[in-house]
């Protein structure tokens, strides 16, 4: 009996220690990310349900918005921890732009880039019974188009894309839910869609397939050297990962652009460190869940390299990525006095 007490109080209180010790290290991170059925919503939930078995340290709860562009200022503005952001978000906000005009002034924590996760390619959609009547982008001058809800990163790229080649179209705002049936009955003539990662595409796209026959709107060979000339990345996608009935066309012509899960300076550079060096280690288990993960499943420092590149004139560098970069030699010295430091 005495050796019991001798032994069972260090054993006791050694356990106590440990749970205490754990409870002290988890860290609360609300994630704001986009709607419920965007792409957004599905990467960043596939992506917390993997951090909650393989880096308990971070208690990550999903916080949905109406689009990535809330996640951005709700970081900005302390109601959340961390933020789904693009490269287009970053610039506009840098610039004082667009969603972001007059926003400054309400800033109390400045986002930085800790990890790109993917590009989305924006590209433009008809009904399929238009199909021969509407040949270019150019021709949607006038008609009424869906470029997807004000909010989203998707709708403000491709509206630039649209203004860059002179598409002058009368924009319509409906429910996600109600595009497809919307495009099919006639009371838009055009749509934005959308890839990830060249694989896949938006929830809410896929159900749209469902409901109607549409067909993908490529630019024309003019316009698509005015987009070129204009700066902006193009891509193809194989017209059939949209789930479509019928493809009228083999290829559908995208414009990328980038998209990263970023914490911000609240969380230290060797946990951000850690969280990058799991996001590689489990790329090809989350590309399996998820397909936009597939672009860093076969490349995930050039992911990051490409990513940076695109907003280090808009927003600072976390230092856990500085580091996980200089480590995969992809990091430029150029970009050193653009590290985040601690305040």
């Amino acid at each position: 009996m005495n050796l019991f007490k001798r032994t069972s109080v260090p054993v006791l209180a050694a356990l106590v220690a440990s749970l205490i010790a754990t409870t002290a290290v988890a860290r609360e991170i609300r994630w704001g990310t986009s709607q419920v059925g965007s792409s957004g919503h599905r990467s960043m939930t596939s992506m917390a349900e993997m951090l909650k078995k393989e880096m308990p340290e971070w208690q990550v709860t999903v916080q949905p918005t109406p689009g990535a562009i809330f996640s951005v200022k709700g970081f900005a503005t302390g109601e959340f921890d961390a933020l789904y952001g693009s490269d287009i978000a970053f610039y506009e906000m840098a610039n004082d732009i667009q969603r972001f005009k007059g926003f400054k002034a309400n800033m109390k924590h400045e986002p930085v880039q800790s990890f790109w996760a993917f590009t989305i390619e924006t590209g433009l959609a008809i009904s399929s019974k238009d199909v021969g009547g509407i040949k270019s982008w150019g021709e949607l001058t006038g008609k009424r188009v869906f470029t997807g809800p004000r909010p989203f990163d998707t709708r403000a790229h491709i509206e630039r894309a649209m203004a860059a080649i002179g598409v002058k179209h009368e924009y319509l705002e409906v429910d996600l839910a109600t595009a497809g049936s919307l495009l099919d009955g006639g009371r838009i003539q055009g749509m934005c869609v959308y890839s990830n990662a060249l694989s896949g595409t938006a929830p809410w796209i896929q159900q749209a397939s469902i409901e109607t026959d549409w067909s993908p709107l490529n630019p024309s060979a003019d316009e698509l050297a005015k987009l070129k000339a204009a700066g902006f990345q193009v891509a193809e996608v194989p017209a059939t990962i949209f789930g479509l009935k019928k493809s009228r066309v083999e290829k559908a012509v995208v414009l990328p652009f980038y998209y990263g899960f970023h914490v911000g300076m609240n969380v230290p550079e060797a946990e951000v460190y850690k969280f990058l060096k799991l996001m590689e280690s489990k790329a090809a288990e989350l590309a399996k869940v998820d397909p936009s993960y597939d672009q860093i499943n076969k490349d995930m420092k050039g992911m990051q390299r490409r990513g940076v590149e695109s907003s280090i004139n808009f927003v600072q560098v976390h230092p856990g990525l500085a580091r996980y970069m200089k480590e995969k030699g992809i990091w430029d010295s150029k970009w050193d006095s653009r590290i985040a430091k601690a305040k």
